[in-house]
């Protein structure tokens, strides 16, 4: 409950009142407000207090919580690495005579997302798609991961890598599987003819983004 509390916050970038946290959440302001407070003892959040000066009556003043500057080294924003690690070794097993380990990886990721999409499809009982839900669809999925959808127009941008430690390292290769991985994720969700996933590397968060004026997905097999 404090992890999804502390994910909302910080998907907000705002000032967030215990009403506007429970309600995000679906629980009650008080139970809210003892789980804030807790983050607030710990160092994750702050809190500030709304009333005027000089104006404070009786009870417990109203306050806005926002994230503390320091940084945390914990599963926040979250990080999926069990997933690629899961990735890679699938490559390793199932990589054919003469493929090349990359192009091995790259299909993978391709499969992988698609299995992911296909999953949600049946799951959310989606039917045709349009453009618009076809985004909403998508951006839902991507938050499940971890990507931290924002969406724009005609656009999903990425403001989370789940696999960031990584795609630090090697970014060539981290960068393309997580390209792989989405677009196999939009075909498994029907959505390969609206959305497509392409590089922006310049882009601080993930280094894909989900839009739908792109001519075409990358194949399994290049990236």
């Amino acid at each position: 409950m404090r992890a999804k509390l502390y994910a909302f916050i910080r998907r907000e970038r705002r000032p967030v009142t215990r009403e506007q946290a429970a309600t995000a959440i679906g629980i009650s302001p008080k139970l809210a407000a003892f789980h804030l407070g807790q983050l607030v003892d710990v160092g994750l959040l702050h809190a500030n207090d709304l009333t005027a000066p000089g104006r404070r009556g009786p009870g417990r003043a109203p306050k806005a919580y926002t994230l503390a500057p320091a940084e945390w080294h914990i599963s926040l924003p979250e990080r999926r690495y069990a997933l690629l690690a899961e990735m890679l070794t699938r490559a390793v097993v199932s990589s054919q005579p003469n493929e090349p380990a990359r192009q091995a990886a790259l299909r993978v990721a391709t499969e992988t997302g698609h299995q992911l999409g296909e999953r949600a499809r049946t799951q959310r009982r989606l039917g045709r798609l349009g453009p618009e839900r076809a985004l909403t669809a998508a951006a839902e999925v991507l938050d499940s991961y971890g990507y931290e959808p924002d969406r724009a127009s005609g656009a999903i941008l990425l403001r989370n890598c789940p696999f960031a430690q990584l795609a630090t390292s090697t970014p060539e290769l981290v960068c393309a599987l997580n390209q792989h991985l989405i677009a196999g994720l939009l075909a498994g969700l029907g959505a390969a003819q609206l959305l497509h996933a392409t590089l922006a590397p310049t882009r601080a968060g993930c280094c894909v983004q989900v839009h739908t004026d792109h001519p075409a997905t990358p194949s399994p097999t290049t990236g």
